[in-house]
C-alpha cells in the first residue's frame, strides 16, 4: 500500500548505537503519582491535570472508590497501590478493635474496593495480596496486623517502582535512536508508582541518549493522551507531538512511527490485552503498515485464569463522558451512546509483551509461562 515502508523483521531489529556527542540526561525522577502518609493516602488529581496540579488526601474506602471511578487515580498498576494504601487508610481507626471486628471491617473494606474497576487485574491482585497477609497473621492483634498491613501495601509500592524501571531497561532491545514511538492512553508514571510502562521504555531511551519521538494520540473520550502523557513527557524534556486519534493511519501512512508501544490492563494466558478503548484499532493500523506493535506491561498484569481475552469484562462508562465531556455538550441530549472503557487486542497483532522479566515474543501460549 501506498506509504508502506521496508522494515527490520522483530526478530532481526537491532538497536542502532551512535557515539553521540552531548552527555546523557540524568535518570528520569519518577512523579509521586501517590504516596503513603502515615494514617491516609495522598495522590494527584488527573482529572485537573494539565490546567493545574492538584493533590487530596483519601482516607476512607468510600472516597478511595469515588478517585478510582472518576479516574482521579488510573492505571492498572496504580490502582493496585491505591486499593492496597486504601485498605490500609480505611482500617487505621479499627487499629484498637477486638480481632474479629477488625478482621469484619478489612473483609468489607476489601470486598468494597477490589470492585472498583472491573477490567485492570492489580486491582484485585493487590487487594488478594491483602487478604493473605491478614489470613497468615490472623492470630496478631489488630494493632500489629495493621502494621503488617501497612508494611505490604508498601511493599506493593516499592516493587512497583523497580518494575517499571525494568521495563524500560527491557525495552532498549527494540527502540533505535531516532525512533518516532507512538503510544496510546496514558501509561507512564500517573499510571504507576514510577516511570510507567509503555513510558517507562521513552524515559529510559531518553537517558540513553536516544534521539526519540514520541506521538502522543489523544485518546478519546477523555483525552489521557493529550491532557497526561505529554504533559509527563514535557516535564521530562522528551520530544512528544499530540495527534488526534484519526490521524493515526495518516501518520504511519508518512512513515513517522518506527513503533508502538502501549500498555495493557488484563493480558489473557493466550496473549490477548485488553487497554484503553482504540488501542485495537491501533494495532491493526500497525500490521497494516509493517510497524512493531509492542505491550508493555509487568507480570502482575498477566491473568493466567482467564484462556483468552473473550473472558476479560470490559467496563462501560458514563455516557455523559462522550456527550457532554469537560461540562460542555457535543452530542444531542437523549441520544444512545455506546462507551466501553477497553478494547482487546488478539494476540496475533502482538510483536512482543515488554515486561519486567524482558521482551517475551510468540507463541505466546509457551512463552508467557516464564511470567507465571
Amino acid at each position: 500500500m501506498p506509504g508502506k515502508r521496508s522494515r527490520p523483521t522483530p526478530a532481526s531489529f537491532e538497536p542502532v548505537r551512535e557515539t553521540l556527542t552531548n552527555r546523557p540526561p540524568p535518570k528520569t525522577v519518577a512523579i509521586e503519582t501517590i504516596s503513603w502518609r502515615g494514617d491516609h493516602v495522598r495522590m494527584i488529581d488527573q482529572t485537573r491535570l494539565p490546567e493545574e496540579r492538584v493533590e487530596i488526601e483519601i482516607r476512607t474506602v468510600p472516597e478511595m472508590v469515588e478517585a478510582i471511578r472518576a479516574l482521579r487515580i488510573r492505571g492498572a498498576p496504580a490502582i493496585g497501590i491505591a486499593g492496597a494504601m486504601g485498605l490500609v487508610a480505611a482500617l487505621h481507626p479499627h487499629r484498637d478493635d477486638e480481632s474479629e471486628a477488625f478482621l469484619e471491617a478489612l473483609e468489607g473494606y476489601a470486598s468494597e474496593l477490589e470492585v472498583a474497576r472491573p477490567t485492570a487485574v492489580n486491582l484485585a491482585w493487590a487487594i488478594g495480596r491483602m487478604r493473605r497477609v491478614a489470613e497468615e497473621h490472623a492470630d496478631m492483634a489488630p494493632a500489629a496486623l495493621w502494621e503488617r498491613l501497612e508494611d505490604e501495601a508498601l511493599a506493593i509500592h516499592a516493587e512497583d517502582l523497580a518494575m517499571s524501571r525494568r521495563i524500560g531497561e527491557a525495552a532498549q532491545e527494540v527502540i533505535a535512536s531516532h525512533s518516532g514511538i507512538l503510544t496510546h492512553c496514558n501509561a507512564g508514571g500517573l499510571a504507576t508508582s514510577g516511570l510507567g510502562t509503555a513510558l517507562a521504555c521513552a524515559y529510559v531511551a531518553h537517558e540513553q541518549g536516544k534521539r526519540i519521538r514520541v506521538f502522543a494520540d489523544e485518546t478519546r473520550p477523555l483525552l489521557q493522551g493529550s491532557r497526561l502523557t505529554a504533559w509527563e513527557l514535557m516535564q521530562a524534556g522528551i520530544d512528544v507531538t499530540v495527534i488526534c486519534d484519526d490521524t493515526t493511519a495518516a501518520t504511519m501512512a508518512k512513515g513517522e512511527i518506527d513503533l508502538v508501544i502501549v500498555g495493557a490492563d488484563r493480558v489473557a494466558a493466550n496473549g490477548d490485552a485488553a487497554n484503553k478503548i482504540g488501542t485495537y484499532g491501533v494495532a491493526i493500523l500497525a500490521k497494516e503498515h509493517g510497524i512493531p506493535f509492542y505491550v508493555a506491561a509487568p507480570r502482575t498484569t498477566f491473568d493466567f485464569a482467564l484462556r483468552t481475552g473473550a473472558e476479560i469484562p470490559i467496563e462501560e462508562r458514563d455516557p455523559v463522558e462522550v456527550t457532554a465531556g469537560f461540562g460542555r455538550r457535543t452530542a444531542p441530549e437523549g441520544v444512545k451512546v455506546y462507551s466501553p472503557a477497553f478494547d482487546v487486542t488478539p494476540a496475533r497483532y502482538v510483536t512482543g509483551f515488554i515486561t519486567d522479566a524482558g521482551l517475551v515474543r510468540p507463541p505466546y501460549e509457551e512463552t508467557l509461562q516464564v511470567l507465571r
